[in-house]
């Protein structure tokens, strides 16, 4: 049975594996579901591929000769916004966390059925910026410096807009639809469209962790004390604009 790639049929994706057999393998299939697809062999290859061609998710593995995936993801994201799914055969906490600590947007540990990683695939390419203006609610959300264009799901400070990856784009939207109101992590691992069911799942929960961590970088002047995103103790995360 094929399965349908309901959230974006014709995105275009590039697939970074030194894994000749599998680089072949994973662009069969998905290039069955109804996605455009690209392979590179290495971190080189893929950035001669990315100076020239445009695409809406990144699929690289983490161990490969040379620079590896978490080195390029952290040099990718200088200058680029595309989402990124790091595939890896290390399942320790820490070694998933560098991933994320690095830029990436979700991460896949090796084995791992196909469908599990259309799934996957399909889960990140939900979170691209998307208009989501509330009903009778503020269009622009200012925090200090920098705003939140809520219609368009950009943040700017002053005329520079301010790069977001995927997932951070998607947790902007969620924080902007009920600012002043807190979010635990649980829903935030749901709404963020992670595993079904992983809510208590200490591994989900530590990976929304760092992307605050990694959004706060972006909109708080300093953030080790945020005054825009902050921790509410016992209940999650609240956005406060002013």
């Amino acid at each position: 049975m094929t399965l349908d790639a309901t959230a974006q049929p014709q995105a275009h994706l590039l697939i970074v594996d030194d894994d000749e057999r599998i680089r072949g393998l994973l662009q069969k299939f998905l290039i069955r579901q109804g996605f455009l697809v690209s392979a590179a062999r290495d971190a080189a290859q893929a950035r001669r591929l990315l100076g020239g061609l445009e695409f809406d998710l990144i699929v690289l593995d983490v161990m490969m000769p040379g620079e590896d995936g978490i080195s390029l993801t952290r040099a990718l994201r200088d200058t680029l916004d595309t989402p990124i799914l790091l595939l890896t055969a290390r399942g320790e906490a820490e070694d998933r966390i560098a991933g994320l600590e690095a830029g990436a947007d979700d991460y896949l540990i090796k084995p791992f059925e196909p469908r599990e990683l259309l799934l996957r695939i399909n889960a990140i390419l939900r979170r691209m910026p998307q208009p989501a203006v509330q009903p009778g609610g503020p269009k622009v959300l200012q925090l200090g410096p920098v705003r939140y264009d809520v219609e368009r799901g950009e943040l700017w400070q002053g005329s520079a807009p301010v790069r977001l990856t995927a997932t951070e784009s998607a947790l902007m939207r969620i924080f902007a639809s009920r600012p002043n109101e807190a979010f635990s992590r649980i829903q935030l691992v749901e709404d963020l469209g992670r595993d079904r069911g992983a809510g208590g799942d200490p591994a989900q929960e530590r990976a929304v962790d760092v992307q605050i961590t990694r959004l706060r970088r972006k909109i708080e002047s300093d953030p080790k004390q945020p005054r825009y995103l902050q921790t509410v103790r016992g209940a999650g995360y609240m956005l406060t604009p002013d």
